[in-house]
């Protein structure tokens, strides 16, 4: 007679872990609410216990504490970001479309951190990957108009592309001038076309 003791001993394991997982999902959660609305100085863990229905001490044990916590949020904002910028190298109108997008999705909570950087080094970090992530995506886009140029002229033209498609062009045409994704959208294009050496913006594309 075979004992039972090994495959029910394995799904208290599992049951464990699935409840653990669950967890730290809703500790994560309740810290990216916390994070969209307020410093993250201010941002405590028995708030983001409370939220989450944890104690502190769980959120300490599977974090190490709010800085780790912040790390972990950023990672999971990475892979949505880079989920969302899913796009063809060389299809102009995908790239924008998809970067606009994504700053509607998360362009807020993302000027707040930058806004923060300069005192709190654990954004600055982030935001630093970030940035990296963004010229990185730029380079592999736009690879159709990169491969020919000397490296000076890369570095520049990278360097347009980046600016015609930075998170503060998009804060600066959508929150400060309260323009339309569209706008943004078409305006976008109008920089990348000039950044390429391209012509303007295809009739139709008005904001």
């Amino acid at each position: 007679m075979k004992s039972s003791a090994a495959p029910k001993r394995a799904y208290r394991l599992g049951a464990r872990a699935r409840a653990a997982e669950q967890t730290a999902e809703r500790i994560i959660a309740a810290f990216r609410r916390r994070i969209a609305l307020d410093w993250y100085d201010v941002i405590t863990l028995e708030e983001i216990a409370l939220e989450a229905g944890v104690t502190v001490a769980t959120i300490i044990r599977r974090f190490g504490g709010k800085e780790r916590l912040l790390e972990t949020a950023w990672d999971r904002f990475n892979q949505e970001i880079t989920a969302r910028r899913t796009v063809a190298p060389g299809d102009l109108d995908g790239a924008v479309r998809v970067i606009v997008d994504d700053y509607e999705a998360v362009g807020d909570v993302i000027m707040r951190a930058l806004m923060q950087e300069e005192r709190i080094a654990a954004l600055k970090r982030v935001n630093d990957r970030g940035r990296a992530f963004h010229r990185a995506w730029i380079e592999q886009s736009f690879a159709p108009w990169l491969g020919e140029l000397s490296a000076a002229a890369r570095r520049q033209r990278v360097d347009a592309l980046v600016a015609a498609t930075d998170l503060y062009t998009w804060k600066l045409v959508r929150r400060d001038m309260g323009r339309s994704p569209q706008h943004v959208r078409t305006l976008m294009r109008q920089l990348l076309n000039g950044a390429l050496g391209l012509a303007g913006a295809r009739s139709g594309e008005t904001p």
